[in-house]
């Protein structure tokens, strides 16, 4: 089948690319589980290209980093969209799973996608690795499980990134602390009758993830939006935090992560959620810088 007999496929997407990602099938055909799956990361695109075109037009390359990259299918879709049409930018995926990143550099190499680049290391590796740039962009990390996510934070706070994208997929380390903590906090609250049964507590333990991570990231300076994005690895369901760096805290996000550290009886996890770039209170300053473009 042609690529004009494909509505639905956007003029002048790589068919090879969409067949790796098992959008399109081997003889070039699109069923009904691989429509869904397009429309989903058309969806998804859908959010991230106005970050991309805002950097682009202040002069910006743009930088991504893409943190827990796996097969680098986010990477690959936004440089097919993206960056192929343009001269300049460049995607960088992180994974440790070096086998993922040898099967992407390869994929990248047949495409001509030569802006791409595939580094298999940790986080605290990335921080520091003269491979990446001194200031990103945008940083993603997409169904990125339990504590990547805030490894991701961490690692976009240190780069001072402009934008932070995250569909975060599981977050059970609050959730276990909620269980430890119980009977304390059934004591000391009412409130505890949220998670006092564990379906109850791994779902709440999720909310208040991403809520303690929203502070944190308003306590540096950024402006977040929440809203729920369907999942393009077969998930039902995800949330989706966008995070636009303004150089402005939130005034009271800081103090607010704190008290509800507190009240939760989720002391032991103030490392992972202080608001500062290394899990250090912020500087108080007046909040981060004001992101500049590349080049400036």
């Amino acid at each position: 089948m042609s690529l004009s007999r494909i509505p639905e496929i956007r003029a002048g997407q790589s068919l090879e690319l969409l067949k790796e990602l098992h959008i399109l099938t081997r003889d070039g055909q699109l069923n009904q589980d691989s429509r869904r799956k397009l429309k989903q990361v058309y969806h998804l695109y859908h959010f991230i290209e106005p970050l991309l075109a805002e950097i682009a037009s202040r002069g910006g390359g743009p930088s991504v980093v893409d943190h827990g990259a796996g097969k680098s299918y986010l990477g690959f879709i936004l440089y097919d969209l993206f960056f192929r049409q343009r001269e300049r930018g460049h995607i960088y995926g992180i994974e440790l799973r070096q086998e993922l990143g040898a099967r992407a550099r390869s994929l990248a190499d047949r495409l001509g996608f030569t802006r791409m680049s595939f580094l298999g290391m940790s986080v605290e590796e990335a921080i520091e690795s003269p491979l990446l740039p001194a200031r990103i962009d945008l940083v993603t990390a997409l169904h990125a499980c339990d504590t990547a996510t805030d490894d991701a934070i961490r690692f976009a706070l240190r780069k001072q990134a402009a934008f932070i994208v995250l569909v975060p997929c599981c977050q059970a380390e609050v959730a276990a602390a909620l269980r430890r903590g119980k009977g304390e906090a059934l004591a000391a609250t009412p409130l505890a009758e949220i998670w006092r049964h564990p379906l109850h507590s791994r779902e709440f333990g999720s909310l208040l993830t991403n809520a303690l991570r929203c502070l944190r990231l308003e306590a540096q300076g950024y402006q977040t939006t929440v809203t729920e994005l369907v999942g393009w690895e077969h998930s039902l369901k995800n949330e989706l935090i966008i995070a636009r760096r303004t150089g402005t805290a939130r005034g009271n996000a800081a103090a607010r992560l704190d008290a509800i550290l507190q009240e939760l009886r989720l002391e032991t996890l103030r490392s992972r959620f202080a608001p500062g770039p290394d899990g250090q209170p912020p500087a108080p300053a007046g909040g981060a810088p004001e992101h500049r473009p590349p080049g400036s």
